[in-house]
């Protein structure tokens, strides 16, 4: 690649976040040194905006999902952050929260980050889990049997925006686990008590 084309490579690219590892694939470069060095000059010159140690973004207004699935790999936006834009549950959380192969809590650029520990088999199963343009996010149904895997209780607001079927589908990834079988059983006939009422005490 000829030298004025590296950062022109960087910025026609349709991702907003870049590994070191994305940009050698870019580039076609298996040189990790080198990489490193130009990567830095790029950074210091202000053409890359260094978001933390091995991640770059093409300038401030990246996308903090996809961030979250950079840090850690492989990983997924779900929990929290899928179920309140859902509106399955109300309250507000400022940190965007993953599952991944470890449970960790970081800052990044002034971001809370918090990721929670899936068992590898369930990690890499993508069942319910939607590809966006530069990042893996679950689906509602996912993120709920996400929770109900990390959590023995957990308060939920409203269940109504769930599909039952679509929760069931994806239960058995979980191997065969009879606590959040249970759980889901409890779950379902208490809204279907309710006549499909939104469920205000979700807590069983």
């Amino acid at each position: 690649m000829e030298k004025g084309n590296y950062i022109s490579a960087i910025l026609r690219s349709n991702k907003t976040v870049f590994s070191t590892k994305d940009i050698m694939l870019l580039w076609g470069d298996t040189v990790t040194n080198a990489v490193k060095v130009r990567v830095n000059y790029y950074a210091k010159s202000k053409d890359l905006y260094r978001v933390r140690r091995g991640i770059y973004a093409k300038d401030k207004n990246y996308n903090k999902l996809e961030l979250a699935t950079k840090i850690f790999t492989p990983s997924y936006v779900s929990f929290e952050t899928v179920l309140v834009k859902a509106g399955v549950i109300f309250q507000y959380y400022s940190q965007i929260f993953a599952a991944s192969y470890l449970t960790r809590e970081i800052v990044a650029d002034n971001q809370a980050y918090s990721y929670k520990r899936i068992k590898d088999v369930i990690l890499t199963n993508h069942t319910g889990i939607e590809n966006q343009e530069n990042y893996s996010i679950a689906s509602m149904e996912r993120a709920f049997l996400d929770i109900l895997y990390i959590y023995k209780e957990y308060h939920f607001d409203n269940l109504l925006p769930l599909n039952w079927e679509k929760v069931y589908e994806i239960l058995p990834i979980y191997g065969g686990n009879k606590r959040m079988a249970k759980k889901v059983k409890q779950y379902h006939e208490a809204l279907s008590a309710e006549g499909g009422k939104a469920i205000k005490t979700a807590t069983l």
